[in-house]
């Protein structure tokens, strides 16, 4: 038989680590497992391949002669003892023999069933996150403002406070898991009996169900509902950022809630343009002007101010008003306002006018 290369079926360097040797088959264990779809074979291959790896002296044995010779068949290939491995962190303890397991499959396979919260040694279901959009003028992402919206979603019921019990009536033990909250189940595998801990789905990991059920509810907790939410958006934001709104989600039958996200959008202001803390804007003006100064009224966010301009200033040239941008660092303080000069050249000119340009060109102007 040829020979396996047990490194490269790990997917390990052959001077790996212990720590590093499990943590490789964990992996590969959770990927192939076949009472969870996965591959048989490549699951048989990788546990005879952490059955010698994870032996010193099977792995010596291995490194000098390509195979083990302690309880080994006649083919080369290793029996599969997992006593070196310490199936406790897959969520429950090692069984009473080599192919006996108990584990709980909501935390080795908790990623593929989603996020969930732990409480009391059950998982405990979380509600759905809500995703919203809200749109501000730029003046509103300035100061900071306030926004009611109204969110139909799943809530914690009013008449039973969320418990799902008929008011004035009492909690009892869940008859389906004895008021742990956990169902056992037993699964036969080739590897031998494997023991799943799952949530209780009658009581949602609680322990406890309603003598009476709730008859807004029917006993679930939540019901479908409008919430009117208030969403307090600071001063400064800017465009994209979203805020988190922990708790606001949809609730969930005997869980927690989700969380609400809303994300925030700046509409174009007709004249300002946000870069940064700054607020950028194009101020059009004669050319006399630029020749001679004069004094223009600019757009703000407070309203118009007058801004002076200088004589002899160049197409494209900035001017800075200081603490007209946007808030910076809670309000404390702002940035600035720039203005861009864009001076306005006729396309004709007078006859006077004509002749006026020629004697400042005369000049050297």
């Amino acid at each position: 038989m040829a020979h396996k290369d047990y490194y490269q079926i790990l997917g390990v360097s052959k001077n790996a680590p212990k720590e590093e040797i499990k943590k490789a088959f964990r992996k590969l264990a959770h990927k192939y497992h076949p009472d969870r779809g996965g591959d048989e074979q490549k699951f048989k291959e990788i546990s005879e391949a952490y059955a010698v790896l994870s032996d010193d002296k099977k792995r010596a044995e291995y490194d000098a002669y390509g195979r083990t010779f302690a309880g080994a068949s006649g083919s080369g290939a290793p029996g599969f003892d997992f006593s070196g491995f310490d199936f406790s962190g897959f969520g429950g303890t090692a069984g009473q023999g080599p192919f006996e397991f108990e584990f709980d499959l909501g935390d080795l396979f908790g990623d593929i069933f989603g996020a969930t919260a732990r409480r009391g040694g059950a998982q405990t279901p979380r509600g759905r996150d809500i995703s919203i959009d809200v749109e501000l003028t730029l003046n509103e992402a300035a100061t900071g403002v306030e926004r009611r919206i109204l969110l139909n979603k799943l809530t914690a019921c009013g008449a039973c406070a969320g418990t799902g019990a008929k008011k004035g009536t009492k909690l009892q033990q869940c008859p389906r898991c004895g008021g742990t909250g956990r169902l056992r189940e037993t699964k036969q595998s080739f590897l031998g009996t494997f023991s799943s801990v799952r949530t209780c789905d009658l009581c949602h990991g609680k322990g406890e169900v309603p003598k009476e059920r709730c008859s807004t509810c029917s006993g679930t907790g939540v019901v479908k509902d409008a919430e009117e939410i208030l969403v307090a958006i600071p001063a400064g934001i800017e465009s994209g950022e979203v805020i988190r709104l922990a708790g606001k989600g949809e609730a969930a039958p005997g869980g927690v809630p989700g969380d609400l996200y809303v994300k925030v959008h700046i509409a174009p202001h007709p004249t300002l343009r946000r870069e940064g803390n700054d607020l950028v804007t194009q101020l059009n003006i004669k050319l006399t002007d630029a020749l001679l100064g004069a004094s223009y009224q600019v757009d703000t966010l407070e309203g118009p101010i007058t801004v002076k301009i200088p004589a002899g200033i160049r197409h494209g040239e900035l001017l800075r008003v200081r603490g007209k941008g946007m808030p910076v660092e809670g309000g404390k303080r702002r940035g600035d306002l720039m203005i861009k000069v864009a001076i306005t050249f006729p396309k004709k000119l007078s006859r006077k006018a004509r002749k006026a340009v020629e004697e400042l060109r005369n000049e050297g102007i």
